[in-house]
């Protein structure tokens, strides 16, 4: 059966506004190289000759200050991502601090790989931009496993509600001056961050480059 000519000359438009409709293309999709990993769910990446901090999507991994599950999924991100190794970046957003948040794949989706092996909580409130489905049945079945997080009855505390109760609160843990450890988003600005990073805050710089917090300037 021909197809009606009236068609055919409909047919480029047709093809240029279905382009355009929501959902009609997937996430924006960047290669770059890893330069370093910043906790459990941060990393630095060289793309298109600059460094760009990359937020992982849809996942939350306990923060530093709750030892010994940050400094592991810390680890977990090392071992998973050696510096200098390509990665390609399925971009989401980019968040208030300038971040790129994406899922970062590496033959495998690390994000999600993250989560299924206890090393990081499904983001609940963020997972629009993912499979929401398949992260929770990821953590479902880290939980049931209890893999990582989840070898505490329960799971450990959220990271987001750790967050929210610590507030201003001292983490002594012996580790930093005055055993306080600070978040980039906690501080006042990017001068600040360098003060700190002088009084021995070292972890403020997570790429190594003699710079803290680079996505306050």
């Amino acid at each position: 059966m021909q197809t009606p000519a009236i068609a055919l000359r409909w047919l480029p438009l047709l093809l240029v506004l279905a382009a355009l409709l929501p959902g009609a293309g997937s996430a924006q999709a960047l290669k770059g190289d890893v330069l370093s990993i910043g906790d459990g769910d941060t990393i630095r990446v060289r793309q298109g000759g600059r460094a760009i901090t990359v937020r992982l999507a849809c996942i939350d991994a306990p923060e530093t200050a709750q030892s010994p599950w940050g400094q592991q999924a810390r680890r977990y991100l090392q071992q998973s991502l050696p510096i200098g190794r390509e990665v390609s970046l399925e971009v989401k957003a980019t968040d208030r601090y300038g971040r790129t948040v994406a899922e970062v794949i590496r033959d495998i989706n690390l994000n999600l790989a993250m989560v299924e092996d206890g090393q990081a909580f499904a983001y609940r409130p963020y997972l629009g931009g993912c499979d929401a489905k398949e992260y929770l049945d990821a953590e479902y079945r880290a939980s049931r496993s209890r893999y990582g997080v989840w070898q505490v009855e329960g799971g450990i505390t959220r990271p987001w509600d750790f967050r929210r109760g610590r507030g201003t609160t001292v983490i002594t843990d012996g580790t930093t001056p005055g055993g306080r450890r600070y978040r980039c988003s906690e501080i006042s600005s990017y001068d600040r961050a360098q003060e700190l990073l002088r009084q021995g805050h070292t972890y403020l710089d997570g790429n190594g480059d003699g710079q803290a917090c680079e996505s306050l300037r």
